[in-house]
């Protein structure tokens, strides 16, 4: 782990010693763990780029559309214009935008980042996790593996040091930490959990998601420049390694669980406050560049987009924080910014198995398998059929998708992903079964795999308010910070 000189000694448990040692075997993560259920993938919304993987004469989709090419699909994972795909067998394949290696694969053959096709890794995955620009990837041995590139308000920043990776690097752990057991991705920056369930994060520290990094080092100007930023490094609190049994990533956030005090912790981006902490007054945002105790209890899953917050809990029901625009939130027409955790009420008679967002839109799926969205409609992201905003939550009930199981969505700048569980194939009826007037025509629906992505925040209270949301819309260029 790399130490400036000088810097106070951090308490971590990653080797488990001292007398705390057998409480924290029970509080450590579990290894995560690849999906069983398979599906199809679908796409829909812009694809001037490869996004939806249809070919190079497909630029849009207003409902979800099959990709051809991929089989036992086990997870999707959105990025800001591309995807990930991993596959029952633990293999990942990528299609969409390449500019800066976010596709881990060499695409110099014209037309072949709009297709899917795997990346050579060393073994094995159970996890992906994509970000605007980056893309990485938890192995089956704890490893971890990223490429592509971060990047914050002045552009580039590189994914290490040296600069973008257009192939795979590994991530290497600090001394003494054998392995990984979880990951997450924002937009432009990565976090990941160590099996003694301390966090480690790197990459874009200007809304406080990294949590480690001042107000002042935050640009990469400071006498050490991006080397705090592009280096994984632990994040604490009053001088402890924090532990975590869960963590989310959102768009400029990340969120974890406490499993001592079983309370949600949160930094990153709070102008809206998504992340569920209270500011000062309505007019001064509280910077939160060190992780603070939240609202959430009960937290089964965290999903966000730029400037809102979704928290599915334990009882299956979904609730919303953030900017009132376009929708996201999905509690129907309100006059103001919701700045306490609010019931979405339209899916409060549904038990919610799995949700996601984009940057202002949102999804969710139930334990029946069917998927509804809501928010910004702008670019077909939604799968509605049309163009409009959705300001409560609507069934997606288009040919591809109506009557099947959804497992999971992910969203991405302009487009979005499901994962739709394929239709079983009817086996025939003997002979004998016939006679006795015996059948076998039930087929089970149950969504026990879906699961949420993590999926994915300014250096001073006054310029975080201020800062305006870009409205991403058809043909324009990659979305950057807002």
């Amino acid at each position: 782990m790399e130490r400036g000189k000088g810097k106070r000694a951090v308490q971590t448990q990653e080797l488990d010693q001292g007398p705390a040692k057998k409480l924290r075997r029970k509080l450590k993560p579990s290894m995560a763990k690849r999906p069983t259920a398979s599906g199809n993938v679908l796409t829909c919304g812009q694809g001037e780029v490869g996004q939806l993987g249809l070919g190079e004469d497909v630029m849009e989709k207003t409902r979800p559309a099959i990709v051809d090419g991929l089989s036992d699909v086990v997870d999707i994972s959105a990025g800001g214009m591309h995807n990930l795909c991993l596959t029952a067998t633990g293999k990942v394949y990528s299609f969409g935008c390449n500019d800066e290696g976010a596709l881990g694969r060499d695409t110099s053959e014209e037309g072949s980042e709009f297709v899917a096709k795997p990346i050579d890794l060393p073994g094995p995955c159970v996890k992906i996790s994509a970000g605007d620009s980056h893309s990485a990837c938890l192995l089956e041995d704890g490893r971890v593996f990223a490429w592509g590139s971060f990047r914050d308000s002045h552009g580039n920043m590189g994914l290490t040091l040296e600069g973008n990776k257009r192939l795979p690097i590994e991530v290497q752990p600090p001394v003494g930490l054998s392995r990984w057991v979880d990951i997450a991705s924002g937009s432009d920056h990565l976090v990941m959990l160590s099996t003694a369930g301390n966090i480690y994060t790197v990459g874009c520290a200007e809304q406080g998601q990294l949590g480690r990094i001042s107000i002042r080092a935050a640009s990469g100007e400071s006498r050490r420049g991006k080397t705090q930023l592009l280096r994984p490094d632990i994040v604490t609190l009053r001088g402890r390694a924090v532990e975590a049994n869960a963590i989310w990533a959102t768009t400029y956030c990340t969120f974890y669980r406490d499993p001592q005090k079983e309370r949600i912790y949160a930094f990153g981006l709070n102008n809206y406050c998504q992340l569920g902490i209270s500011n000062p007054s309505e007019n001064v945002v509280k910077p939160v560049f060190v992780p603070e105790v939240t609202s959430f209890i009960d937290a089964e899953q965290i999903a966000g987009g730029q400037h809102h917050t979704l928290v599915l809990k334990t009882d299956g029901k979904v609730y919303a924080i953030g900017r009132k625009e376009y929708g996201r939130l999905g509690l129907g027409e309100v006059s103001e910014d919701v700045k306490m955790l609010t019931l979405i009420e339209k899916l409060a008679d549904k038990k919610v198995v799995s949700i996601n967002c984009g940057d202002s839109a949102s999804f969710a799926v139930t334990n029946t398998g069917e998927v509804y969205a809501w928010g910004m409609g702008s670019n077909q992201q939604l799968g509605t059929g049309n163009e409009e905003d959705e300001i409560s939550p609507v069934l997606i009930a288009s040919k591809q998708v109506q009557g099947k199981v959804v497992l999971k969505v992910s969203s991405g700048g302009q487009h979005s992903i499901f994962l739709v569980q394929e239709t079983p194939t009817k086996k025939p009826e003997k002979k004998e079964a016939a006679k006795a007037g015996k059948t076998n025509g039930t087929t089970s629906t149950a969504n026990g795999e879906a699961s949420a992505s993590s999926s994915t925040t300014t250096a001073s209270s006054e310029n975080q308010k201020a800062k305006p949301e870009t409205k991403t819309t058809a043909g324009t260029s990659r979305k950057r910070k807002i």
